[in-house]
């Protein structure tokens, strides 16, 4: 029986290596995969998933007014999928998560979803919100703070390498504009 599966964490904790990882499973034993991402996020190339360890996938990409299930079912009815993978979850619209769960449901496909569960203001991000509420698993995936503690925050950084405690939810960037932190951390620069 399919289900619908969130990994989530903050950022650099391989979500995008745990995908990639999860698709060449399925398709070494003769499986396939529609590996998919934000259009949004286009650092890697557009239509790409890539690790920061250095390896790849083609992707489709989405847009927030895409609608999933029937981009899923289009390729279902070319070639059967076995799984879908979505990177950049967080992206995702409550209307696109309930487009996946139909896809679970309905199509019997499992749905792996891999994304940042909030924000640099410690806020959910809409995908996210609706994969913590209607996902079948929840998986958090694990980084750690430049302490030692679990890191389950992200400070946003401007190009002078100071915190960031307001702007736009999206801003897309890496390591030379977030850094994962323990909530200990984040407090003292955002909240204290």
């Amino acid at each position: 029986m399919a289900q619908l599966y969130f990994y989530y964490s903050a950022m650099n904790a391989g979500k995008s290596t745990s995908l990639l990882q999860s698709s060449y499973n399925y398709r070494e034993r003769g499986m396939n995969t529609l590996v998919m991402t934000a259009a949004i996020d286009d650092r890697a190339g557009i239509g790409k998933v890539s690790s920061r360890i250095g390896i790849e996938s083609e992707a489709q990409i989405f847009s927030s007014g895409d609608n999933l299930a029937t981009i899923i079912e289009t390729a279902h009815k070319k070639q059967q999928q076995h799984c879908i993978l979505i990177d950049e979850s967080q992206f995702l619209s409550k209307q696109q998560v309930k487009q996946l769960t139909h896809v679970v449901d309905n199509l019997n496909i499992p749905v792996l979803c891999y994304g940042i569960k909030t924000d640099f203001q410690g806020e959910l991000f809409s995908g996210s919100h609706y994969l913590l509420a209607w996902a079948d698993k929840l998986v958090e995936l694990k980084t750690i703070c430049h302490c030692g503690r679990k890191a389950n925050m992200i400070l946003r950084f401007d190009g002078q390498g100071k915190p960031k405690r307001e702007g736009q939810q999206v801003e897309i960037g890496g390591n030379e504009s977030y850094q994962s932190v323990c909530r200990k951390h984040f407090r003292a620069v955002l909240w204290d």
